[in-house]
Formats: C-alpha cells, structure tokens, sequence
C-alpha cells in the first residue's frame, strides 16, 4: 500500500516570527547611535563663541569704534553706555578714559595669538623630542627623558623671572617662554604612542618593504597619532591662555602700550569696588573663552579616542 505524504505549501508573503523583533532591535541600536554621534548642544554653543571670540579678534581693526591707546581724561572711569555712560563707549572707559571696548577686541587678538604661538611651539618641540627618544631608545631615550623630568620639576615662573630679568622684555621672547612650558607633557605622550605605533604589524610590514626612517616616521607614524595630538593641543590651550594672562597681570607678559586680557585684568583690579567693568569684561572673556576651548577639547577626545569610542559602542 502506497503512502503519499502531503506538504503544507510554504506562504511566503506571510512574515517570520523573530525577524520583526531583530529588525526593531537593530533599528532601536541605529536610532542609540545617531543619537550618541550628534554634537551637544553645549559643544555648538562653545564653538560658535569661540567662532565670535576669533571674528571679534582678527576684525579688532574694523570693529573698535577707537584706539585702544587713545586717551580721554574727561571721560575717565565712565561706566558702559547701557548703565548711563557717555554714548559710544559701550563698555565704559578705564581709569585714563580708553574705551574698554576698543581695548577688549586688541586684547582678544593679543592673547589669542601668543597663546596659540606658545602652545604651537611647546607641541613641536615636545614631539620632535618624543619621536626622537621613541626612534633611537637606549642612551637617548634615557637622557632626553631625565631632561624632561627636569623641565618638569622646575618652577616656570622662575625660570620666567630669570629669562625676563637677563634677556629683557620682549613679545618674541615672551611667546617662545610659553612654548618652554608644558613640552615635557608632549614629549611624554607622543614617546608613548610612537613606541606602540611601531611595533603594529603595518607599521613592521612598511619597515620590512625598505622604508626609511624619515618615511616611515612621516607618512605612517605620525598619521596614526595626529588624532591624540589635536586633542593634546586643544587640552592644553586654556592652560596657555591662563598662563599668558597671569604673567601679563603681574607685569611680566604683554607690556603697554600694547595691550592684553591680563594686562587689562591687572589694570582693573585696583578699580573693583567703583569701576567693576575695567576687570570683569576681560576676566568674564578669559574665563568662558577657557571653559569653551575645554568642553571642545574634551568633546575631540572622547570622539578620537579608540578607546573610548570602542566604550561608547
């Protein structure tokens, strides 16, 4: 006796059971993740201010309604416009009657750009250092990193003082001594990431294939680490806005008749009880132009960072 077996048709139309629920849990991890990749609101607010601080600073010459030395007794010590100060001076006047506001946009570029100079210089000296100690090792490693240490355990602003008292005042020599401190941090890190950066098997291969130091170190070395070092600079930018401003306030940074956010902070401090805004407008400028560059800084680590980012997924 013949047994035939009857097959259910298969419906194809009809849809899977697991797959709607993989399809909503992918979409639901898609959704978590361009979520996670959109820039903070206050990482937009930070950029555009340090977008308007950087406008306010390179059109200093076109927006300052005055010269930031031009004088005018009669009008000394008058507050901002807004609070019932004479018209024009839209920040009040200082205690030799400058407008504060022609000032502030000269000192914003004063700052910026020795800031930005210093810590250029403190970046490449520390990593011509680090790549040198990572390349040669040995005796060399060893004596570049007891230089670091040393630079490292010295007072700066000694070091400031003694360079300032022999050599003079002067804005080169002043720029080149903010890019003396803080190169030992540089020099730390990129050792560091050179000598993991090596030893990876693409690196080993272009080695093996016959490239030259120069070329290797240049175009496969460096690449790999340029991310870090963004953010190592970006890091240490506030730091270097302080340290400008807290040398031009005790007179040993930007001297007049050039003028500069620490220089102005200084000059306001003896005028605080009756005349607030000579030092509130460039301390609040200091201030938010530092907490911007920092939440920047550190919004570009965690973005660049492997690490964290591999965290993040």
């Amino acid at each position: 006796m013949r047994t035939e077996a009857h097959t259910t048709p298969l419906d194809l139309s009809a849809p899977a059971g697991p797959a709607p629920q993989s399809h909503g849990r992918s979409a639901g991890l898609a959704a978590v993740r361009r979520h996670g990749d959109r820039m903070p609101i206050a990482i937009i607010i930070a950029l555009s201010f340090l977008g308007f601080v950087a406008a306010l600073g390179l059109l200093a010459d076109v927006l300052a309604p005055f010269g930031y030395d031009e004088q005018d007794l009669a009008l000394r010590l008058q507050p901002p416009a807004l609070l019932g100060g004479p018209a024009g001076h839209w920040l009040g006047t200082d205690e030799i009657g400058r407008d504060v506001l022609s000032r502030l946009l000269f000192s914003i570029r004063m700052s910026l750009t020795t800031a930005l100079i210093g810590t250029m210089v403190a970046a490449c000296i520390g990593t011509v250092i680090g790549f040198v100690a990572a390349r040669f090792g040995g005796l060399v490693d060893e004596a570049l990193m007891m230089l670091v240490d040393a630079q490292a355990s010295m007072p700066f602003f000694i070091l400031a003082l003694a360079a300032l008292a022999f050599l003079g005042n002067s804005l080169l020599l002043f720029c080149l001594l903010l890019g003396l401190h803080g190169w030992e941090v540089y020099a730390r890190v990129v050792r560091g990431l050179v000598l993991a950066t090596q030893s990876l098997p693409h690196v080993e291969a272009v080695r093996l294939l016959g490239a030259g130091p120069l070329r290797l170190y240049a175009r496969h070395v460096l690449p790999a680490i340029a991310g870090v070092l963004v953010v190592k600079v970006t890091l240490n930018f506030p730091g270097t806005i302080l340290l400008e401003s807290g040398l031009s306030f005790l007179g040993l940074g930007v001297q007049p008749p050039l003028t500069s956010l620490g220089l102005m902070l200084g000059a306001g401090r003896e005028y605080l009880l009756f005349a607030w805004w000579i030092a509130v407008v460039p301390g609040a400028t200091i201030f938010l132009t530092t907490l911007s560059v920092s939440l920047v800084g550190d919004w570009l680590r965690d973005r660049l960072d492997p690490q964290l980012r591999h965290e993040r997924r």
